[in-house]
């Protein structure tokens, strides 16, 4: 009878797979402390907390300026006018002792220049800070282009474009003043007529006031006479600054003489109609009306440095020497810039 053989109860398999159990306990336990340790090492993690930047609290807006807001730009130059048609009707509105109504000049008469000042002639201003923004002065200036359009240019250049906005008092002709609805629209506007009284009562209002001294002699002259100042009269400007004690503002135009050029006069037709002179154009009388369009020419306008009055005594405006050199000195300051203007555009109609 063959031996029998005895099989125990935990074979190999049952110790190789104690070992295995054993072996893995080991690694547990090893990866558990290696955990720890690496726990160990980590530094805290520190939570920063940035403040949130906060809008500042802004006023809540009025109803005014909410529907200010809301309203088209055309809509409310249409209001602005609307306005100002019910003051008018209402009588709600002052005038000077000259007859200026600022609201009439401000809401008629520069709308209606704006147009030529900026699109027509894009008229270009140098030396702005020499106008004083407060107080009485004289702006002296030269004049040309057949039609008074320089002296309506530079009232829209220092209302619109001096940082006072101020305006300028105009002294005019008579002849302006005795043209039907021009010469009550002129004294409307703010301007007067060319005399010493009343040029001295706007300066000692502390008024700015412009003067043209060429006159007809400069607004008429030929083409060919182009920028060369005519006499600029006994020196009556002068002598109105000197006894009110304003600064004088020496004034440059350049591009009005070429809006309507002129290179004939009709004498006897203007002694017809009562006129200083009668001018032949390129356009006019050729093209009727519409030689009455001026030519787009680029315009600028500079203001000079202020001659002083203040330091004379008034009664020096009597003496006919100190008024002609100082009369002097201003249409040669004004001829001057003119010629440096000159020297530096390139093109009549482009600049």
């Amino acid at each position: 009878m063959p031996e029998a053989r005895v099989i125990p109860l935990h074979g190999e398999q049952g110790r190789n797979g104690a070992h295995r159990a054993a072996q893995a306990a080991v690694a547990t336990a090893q990866r558990k402390s290696q955990a720890g340790n690496d726990r160990q090492d980590l530094s805290p993690v520190r939570v920063v907390r940035r403040p949130v930047a906060q809008d500042p609290v802004q006023p809540e807006p009025s109803a005014a300026e909410l529907a200010s807001q809301a309203m088209p730009a055309w809509e409310e130059r249409l209001a602005d006018l609307l306005a100002f048609l019910r003051r008018r009707a209402s009588g709600d509105y002052q005038i000077d002792e000259f007859g200026f109504d600022r609201e009439f000049a401000d809401h008629l008469v520069m709308p209606t220049l704006r147009p030529l000042y900026e699109r027509w002639f894009r008229v270009e201003t140098l030396g702005m800070s020499n106008v004083p923004a407060e107080g009485g002065a004289l702006l002296v200036a030269n004049h040309s282009g057949v039609l008074p359009i320089d002296a309506m240019m530079t009232t829209v250049a220092l209302r619109d474009h001096h940082p006072a906005g101020r305006h300028l008092r105009m002294l005019g002709a008579d002849l302006l003043f005795r043209t039907p609805m021009l010469g009550s629209i002129a004294r409307k506007a703010g301007h007067t007529l060319a005399c010493n009284p009343d040029a001295e009562r706007l300066l000692n209002s502390d008024e700015l006031v412009g003067v043209w001294p060429e006159g007809y002699k400069g607004v008429g002259k030929p083409f060919k006479d182009r920028y060369k100042l005519q006499r600029f009269g006994r020196g009556g400007f002068v002598s109105a600054a000197m006894r009110t004690g304003v600064p004088i503002i020496p004034c440059s135009i350049v591009g009005a003489e070429e809006i309507f050029p002129m290179v004939a006069d009709l004498k006897p037709l203007a002694r017809l109609f009562g006129l200083p002179y009668f001018p032949i154009t390129p356009t006019f009388p050729l093209l009727g009306p519409l030689g009455m369009v001026p030519l787009p020419s680029k315009w600028y306008i500079e203001f000079g440095e202020p001659i002083r009055t203040d330091r004379y005594d008034p009664a020096d405006a009597e003496d006919p020497m100190l008024v002609f050199n100082i009369t002097d000195q201003v249409r040669e300051t004004i001829q001057q810039t003119l010629y440096s203007l000159l020297s530096q555009r390139r093109n009549a109609f482009t600049g």
